[in-house]
Formats: C-alpha cells, structure tokens, sequence
C-alpha cells in the first residue's frame, strides 16, 4: 500500500506497495553552494534511509541496478542514447551539468561516492520557474543531452526529478532527408476573428495536425460543438490567408513560432464574417432578425447568370445532398491532393451557398464567390455570357466528386470486356472497378450504370460494357417536316410577290420545295427557279438536286416563274434565262463631279428571254414589261424615237454558254445582315469605275434606263474581270437619278401580298417522357465521326449502338434534349414533354433483374426543373423545386421566389429534370416526434405569366 512522500534532505520519496526500491515522487532542490562534506552527509542519509525502507518491504522486487547496469542501460541498448532517431517517438532533454556528474558516479563504481548526481534538476534550460518556458539557444551537447522516453524513465526512477518542475519532452521530426528532435516547438498566438487584439500562446509540434490547433483554439475560446469553425493565418506583411486542409501537419502548412493563427465562427445565417464585404453591412443588419422558410431563398442575377442559378436551386433541393452539407460531413471528405478536383475550393464554395440558402436568415444571397470560383477552375464559364444551365450542372457535379472522393490515391484499374460472362457479373465487377478509383457523396446519390453493347456489321463480334453514368441525356422525337418561308416572284408583271410558308421534308431538296409551292400556286415545279437573294444581288441560284440543308432560316428565299422552254445552261431550250439587277447611277465624291458611281437597289429578278430576241432593243422591252407595275412608261410627248441607226438591233447578245447559277465568283457578301427581301430599301455601292465595255450600251437618249452586262456579284462590268465570255451573262439595269424618281415606284416595287397558309403553324403534338426514355434505348449506328474498333475485324467499324439501363441511382437527373445541333443549322426544340410528377416507374427500362418485394426501387417522384425559356441566342433559366421540409413547391427566378401548384410545372420550358427514388425518400422523411411532417403542397400565387407560358 503506498504511502503518502516524506522529505529528506531535499529529496522527495515515496515507497511504493510490495516494492522495496524508492520512487521519487518529486525532490525539492539541493542548494549546490554547500560543501562537500554537507553533501555527502545527505547522501549516505539517503543510502540507509533506502536501505531501511528496503527491509521493511516484502516481498521484495527487483532493487536499483548497479551502476554499470545503469550506464550500460542509459548508454547502450535499445533504450540508451545511441539508438537512432524515430519519426513521432518522444526524447528529453537533460542539463549537460547533471548528466555528466552521472557519468562520473556510475563510471567511478562507488556508490558511496561524493560523485553521486542527486534528482536530476533541470533549472538551468528554463527562463523562469513559472511558465517554464525553455531558454533560447540552447545548444546540445553545451547545454543539454537527449535521452529517449526509457532511458529518461530510468533515471527518474533511480534518481527523482525536481519537485515542481516539468519533464522536456519533446518530439521527433522528420524533415525533409533528416530525422531530428523538435527541441523548439512553434509557438503560435491564437486569436478570435472577432478580437485579433487579443491572443493566447499555444505549442504545437511540427509533426501536429492543423487540426489539433482548430481543436485547442475552440477549446481555448469555448466554442460550442454545433459552431463550425475555420482557421486564417496573418502573414508578415498584413494579409490573411486560409487554412484550408486541417489534415496536414503544422510542418507542411508552413506555420512558424509567432505567427498569428486567427478562428473565424460561422454566423447563424451561414455566412462567414470575413466574407461580407462592408457596403452591405446596414442590409445585413436590417435583415438580422429576418426568418423565412429554410430553402426559400433567391439568388442574384449577376448579369447573364441565371443558367448558374437555376442549376444551383434545383441541386440545392435534393436532400440526401443538401444534408450531407448541413450536417458538415463533407469536412471530413475534402479532398485536397485530388490532381483531378478543384483542392477542396468548389465544394467549400457549394456548402457556403447552402448553408446560406438553409439558414432561413436571406431572402436572397448573392452568389459571387461561387461564380468567381467557378470562372476560376472552368475558363468556359469566365466572364458574364449566358450559357447553358445542364453544361454547369455537369461542370458542378464532377468538380464535387472529385473535391468530395474518398479515393485519395486512384489505383490503376483495367477494363474488362463481357467476354461472354453472365451480365450481372460482369455489372458488379464494373460498378466495383468505379467505385475503386470513385467514391463520394456525388456516386453514392447520383450514379447509374448503363449496358453498351456494340455489334460489328461485317463479323457480328458482340461487344458488351457497363458503364457509370450521371445523368441522362434523352433525345426528344424530332419531327421530320419543316417549315419554311419564301417568296414566288411570278412571270405576271401585274401580280406582286407572295409570301408563302411551306411545309416541306427536314432532309429534302430544292425539288420539294417547287413541289410543296406548286400546291398552293397551280404552277409546275419545272417552271421554278430557287434562289437565296443577299443585299439586292443573288448570293446562291439553287439546283433542284441540292439538298434543302444548305438553306438556313434566315436566308431569304425567292422561287422565280420561269417559262416552261427556259432553263439556265441547256442550249437545247429556247428560252435563257437572265439573271437582272438594278442600279442606280450617283455622283462620286470627286472634285469636278466627272466620277460616277452605282448603287444597287431592289430586288433582282430572274428573266425569260428567247434567244431569237438576245437584242439590246428587245431586251429592253421585255424588261420594261416585266417592271410595268411599277415602272411608268414615259407619254407621247416623253418620248424621241431618235436616229434608228443608233439602234442596230441586229447586234445581239452573246449566246450564254453554261449556266449562270451558283455562288457569285467574287468575294461575294457575308451573311451578317438581312438580305432586300421584300423590304429592302438600303443601297449598296457596288462600283465606282463605269470604264468602256466591248459591250456598247444601246439606248436611245430618251430611255427609261440603260443595260450592260455585269459580273455575278453586280459590281463591274465583265470585261473588266476577264470573265469567260461564254459563261452566263449578268444584267444591270441602270437608272439616272432623275429617271428613276419620275418614273420608278419605289413604295410598290416593294410591295408584297401573304398567301394563306401564312398563318399556317406546324403543331406539334406532346410527347411522353417515356417515349424519349424509349428512344434513348433504341438501336443506332455509329457516325463516320465516332467509328468503333472492332477486336475481330481489326479496324474501325460503323457498329450498332445500344444502350440500356441496369442500375438506376437514388436521385435521377433527366436532360432533355432541346437544342439540335447540325452543320447547316442550329435548333431549340420547343416540344411538349409531358412527365409525371409521382410514380414515374422504371421497371420497364430497367434490365437486371428486379426485386419483385420492392416496387419502390423503380418509382421516383419529381422534385425539381430547369426550365429554359426562349430561344437559341436569347433565353431565361428558372427552377421549379419542391422544399425538403414543407413538400410546397415553388418558382426560383433568380432573386424572386413564388408558391406554385403542381399543375404549374409542366410547360414546354423544360429542360431538365430531377426524380428520386421513392424508397430514399422514406428513408429521409423525419421519424414521428421528431419534427413536423412535410406539409402537403398547397396552391400558392403563379409565376409571372411572362415566363409562364411563353407559347
């Protein structure tokens, strides 16, 4: 039974129970200015005090050891001083003084000598005697020796250690190609965000987590468990800077003795101190006591930004993933080293929007840390553009994963083909390869598996892979016709042009186009020309064999009657058919007015001349009858026959040689602007130089207007070009100034009338959800561009493609498909899909084999859209989301959030969707007693009808 410790002559000692040697329970100190003789009285008092203690003990243990046991333990051994250095092993410093004395009584081999050390008393390496701080300086080997943890434990065993006074334990380090003992420790000042002023000194070791020190600094200011905390460093020169993994050491976060290491607390509202700028600290403080509905919170239109925050709403109103952030579990999951993540900053990022969002403290935040993040890590998303909400969704849910992945060090993992195993062996060995190099939050809740099987055309190798995915990207029935817009120019000068709309096949060609005409004008497709009119010249006259592709929506198209004998470039017809433009002749800027321009103005016109008439004279009159409705013919009085030998009608046109369509051989126009059409009326200068021709202008003085051949593009005249002059000619008709006010109608040339089927609107009937799902699954062959190698054939193959569904997830993400995207033309879908809001049931989809006794694997519920409103260039993004705690569902557009009803969701608008699983829902809803129930959804105030229903 141990008794309580005596004094003796400066010794402490204290006799431990069935153990006979002494214990020093702590020794007061030893003056060392006594004599010698004072000091060797003490010593044998101790010797017979030990020996009559040692007596009065049974049994008997062993005793202290002699002394050359004691020097051959301290000195030698696994436990003496010449072991090597371990990383994370404790070592104590002894005052040199001391040991050495104790070097020369065990060396010396008397214990009764006047050698003998006493306790050992370490007063010389401490500054003081109160903090028991160590002495700057200090030097091994001068100053002190370094034991190990045993060799230390002997010698206070054998000796006692000062009363009072504190061992020097200290770590040992492993530094960069060195082990060493940590005889200085950081010294860090700990500090409150709230009082930097004030700090407190703490010691760490370099080998000691970030994590230690957030520990010590909540429990040095008492902060409660349910506050979340984050540490800043103050650098030398004034800055602050983060703290960001507290999984690495004091070491690797480059922490030195004196630095400033300051707590932040996060406030109620979910915000962080350090991060409100000071221009809105009244606005924070007006809405201070301000408490709403967790998760009924707007997010700022930053300008363009509406497609970041309908994606952030609708992620924000999953709930297995909102919890995953509001419990802080993803503290424990950041992954800072991941070469593939954003070092933790995204998910850090999310979880402020959140836990700002969840609060119930906003009615709305502004999202500008997240965005800068987010331009930051993706260059795609820098700046303030409008972009597409399901590219940042993506963007979003793999940078998640990979900041949230458990797998710290992804492990090489080789794909295997089926190679004909059974599926659902070959299912699990895939879903384990993926979760052995992915693992988080973002795979646990949003991963799938599909079934690719690829079929080689030529040998009929079958190919069968499980691949994980993240959400669906589901096709929408596209309809094969289209509509498009033209104008018929007839060969009755009295009729004006007509609009029409036509209905025509989406992969056809010029030839349905006359034929979809001719429906509504009784006039024969043989009979048309098609062409693309561009700033008052033709950019393109169509072939009928060329496909309807080429043409894009904003092009302006003119079907031209032409007579049944007629075609361009077929020598054979009677007929030839001119391409006419119209110009106006004006004064260049020059200083003596000689220098003359043209403009060209209106629309050109494709004309019928028989080749018996290719004459200046008669070409001047079939055109002047061809303008009649809008060109006055001059009166009697008007008009000077002249000399009929200027005429010489005999002096004909060339014969054309080929045809005169196609694109203009010149740097012809870019297509940036709108074409004349039927409303144009700006002039584009098209030459500056008349020059002499070898084709002489016949035309009496008194002509409206005179004629001369031009080159495709309207600008020069063809000699000028050295163009083939057996190719198709070009006519310009050009006006004087004063001609084309007095008899040129500018208000009717323009004018058009709009056939009936104008008003004509392709309807385009709903489609079901699970018809998209459907034909996400169909059979397709692979694009030229995307061949597959096959291992059999040796070489690349355009195989079929399918692809099944095998595991679904527990919130699945559906992405409609509404932009369509070729090479001649870019598309939104507008198509109603029409999606269930419960039970939406997949067992029809699902291949493996289903668990018959849970239905409930296979139905999910919606709780939340991305909507899309508008058109390719221009567009609006909002959310539709339904609250995890209420079951209300409401309308997020940007800052604005509304009740709505159910029957509000669906509308053409729908972009993308989010399911969950019906069984994960039970499982998140709050046991009874716990909390409330979700409130069934109630009707609440509609939308803005201006984005409601755009249709």
């Amino acid at each position: 039974m141990a008794v309580d410790p005596w004094p003796f002559g400066g010794l402490c000692f204290r006799f431990r129970d069935q153990n006979p040697e002494v214990a020093v329970e702590g020794p007061l100190p030893i003056s060392r200015c006594g004599s010698c003789k004072r000091r060797r009285t003490v010593m044998a008092a101790v010797a017979a005090n030990v020996a009559a203690a040692a007596e009065d003990q049974e049994p008997q243990r062993e005793a202290v050891p002699s002394l050359e046991s004691q020097r051959l333990q301290i000195e030698n051994g696994e436990s003496g001083r010449g072991r090597p250095l371990r990383a994370g092993e404790s070592w104590f410093l002894v005052v040199r003084h001391w040991y050495k004395q104790w070097e020369a009584y065990v060396q010396g081999g008397d214990k009764d000598s006047g050698t003998f050390p006493g306790c050992i008393n370490n007063a010389d390496l401490f500054e003081d005697q109160v903090n028991w701080h160590l002495r700057k300086g200090l030097v091994e080997g001068e100053d002190y020796v370094l034991l190990p943890a045993a060799a230390w434990h002997y010698l206070v065993d054998w000796y006692g250690l000062e009363h009072g006074q504190p061992p020097i334990e200290r770590k040992v380090v492993e530094l960069p190609s060195v082990q060493k003992v940590e005889v200085y420790p950081v010294e860090l000042l700990l500090a409150r965000h709230s009082d930097m002023d004030t700090t407190h000194t703490a010691q760490f070791s370099r080998t000691d987590s970030v994590d230690l020190v957030l520990r010590t600094a909540r429990e040095q200011f008492l902060v409660s468990p349910q506050e979340e905390t984050r540490l800043w460093i103050k650098n030398a020169e004034g800055s602050f800077e983060r703290l960001c993994n507290t999984r690495v050491t004091v070491l690797d976060a480059a922490l030195k003795t004196g630095q400033v290491v300051i707590m932040e607390t996060r406030n109620k509202d979910g915000t962080w101190p350090s991060a409100q700028p000071q221009a809105v600290n009244t606005a924070l403080e007006e809405d201070e006591n301000f408490q709403g509905q967790p998760g009924i919170c707007g997010l700022t239109n930053l300008g363009n930004t509406c497609f970041m925050n309908s994606a952030l709403q609708c992620l924000s109103n999953v709930p297995q993933l909102t919890e995953y952030f509001l419990k802080n579990r993803y503290l424990e999951e950041l992954n800072f080293c991941n070469p593939l993540g954003m070092k933790g900053e995204i998910a850090e990022a999310y979880a402020d929007l959140v836990k700002q969002a969840w609060s119930g403290h906003h009615r709305s935040i502004v999202p500008h840390v997240f965005k800068t993040k987010v331009g930051h890590f993706a260059s795609q998303f820098l700046g303030y553009q409008q972009h597409d909400s399901q590219e940042l969704l993506s963007f979003l849910l793999d940078g998640l994963h990979e900041d949230l992945n458990r797998v710290k060090k992804k492990e090489y993992v080789e794909l295997c083909d089926a190679a004909g195993r059974p599926d659902q062996e070959v299912a699990q060995e895939a879903w384990q390869n993926h979760k052995r190099r992915n693992d988080s939050v973002i795979v646990d809740t949003f991963h799938g598996l599909f079934k690719s099987t690829l079929v080689c055309p030529d040998c009929g190798n079958v190919s069968v892979t499980f691949d994980p995915f993240c959400y669906l990207s589901v096709p929408l029935p596209v309809s094969h016709k289209r509509v498009m817009e033209v104008f018929f120019v007839s060969m009755d000068p009295r009729r004006k042009p007509e609009q029409h709309r036509l209905v025509v096949p989406k992969k056809g060609k010029i030839s349905d186009l006359c034929v979809a005409l001719a429906k509504h004008t009784g006039m024969s497709p043989e009979r048309m020309m098609v062409a693309d009119v561009f700033s008052h010249r033709f950019y393109k006259i169509y072939q009928l064999e060329e496909s309807l592709s080429s043409i894009l929506d904003r092009d302006d198209i003119f079907i031209y009657e032409v007579s049944g004998r007629s075609a361009i470039g077929e020598n054979t017809r009677e007929d030839v058919v001119l391409p006419i433009y119209l110009r106006e002749r004006t004064p260049a800027r020059d200083y003596n007015n000689s220098y003359y321009g043209l403009m060209l103005f209106g629309h050109p016109l494709l004309v019928s001349v028989p080749r018996d008439r290719l004459s200046w004279d008669a070409l001047y009159h079939i055109l002047l009858y061809r303008l009649s409705r809008y060109v006055t013919r001059p009166s009697s009085d008007d008009e000077d026959d002249g000399d009929e030998k200027d005429m010489e009608d005999k002096d004909n046109i060339p014969k054309p040689g080929h045809v005169a369509g196609g694109s203009s051989q010149d740097s012809g126009p870019e297509q940036a602007g709108p074409s004349s059409g039927v409303a144009g009326g700006s002039r584009a200068p098209v030459d500056s130089s008349p020059g002499p021709s070898h084709w002489p202008q016949r035309a009496r003085r008194k002509h409206l207007f005179t004629l001369q051949t031009v080159n495709s593009n309207g600008t020069s005249d063809r000699s000028t070009f050295n163009e083939d002059t057996h190719a198709q000619p070009y006519i310009a008709i050009d006006w004087e100034p004063e001609m084309k006010k007095r008899y040129y109608d500018e208000v009717e040339a323009e004018g058009y009338v709009k056939h009936d089927c104008v008003g004509y609107v392709l309807k385009k009937a709903p489609v079901r959800l699970q018809e998209c799902i459907e034909l996400f699954t169909t059979v397709e062959t692979l694009e030229k561009e995307n061949p597959w190698y096959c291992p059999t054939c040796k070489q690349h193959q355009l195989a079929t493609k399918k692809l099944d569904l095998w595991m679904l997830p527990e919130t699945l993400i559906i992405h409609l498909k509404r932009f369509s995207y070729t090479k001649f033309s870019r598309e939104k879908l507008d198509t109603l899909v029409e999606f269930p809001i419960r039970d939406l049931d997949f067992s029809e989809f699902v291949i493996k084999p289903q668990n018959e006794s849970a239905p409930e694997l296979y139905k999910y519920d919606l709780i939340a859209v991305s909507n899309h409103y508008g058109g390719l260039r221009d567009g609006h993004y909002t959310t539709f989301a339904c609250n995890k705690d209420s079951g209300q569902w409401h309308y997020f557009d940007d800052n604005s959030v509304s009740p709505v009803t159910e029957n509000q969701i669906e509308s053409k608008a729908a972009y993308v969707l989010f399911y969950q699983r019906q069984d994960v829902a039970r499982r998140l809803q709050p046991q009874p007693g716990s909390s409330d129930p979700p409130a069934s959804p109630a009707c609440g105030s509609p939308p803005n009808s201006e984005f409601m229903d755009v249709n």
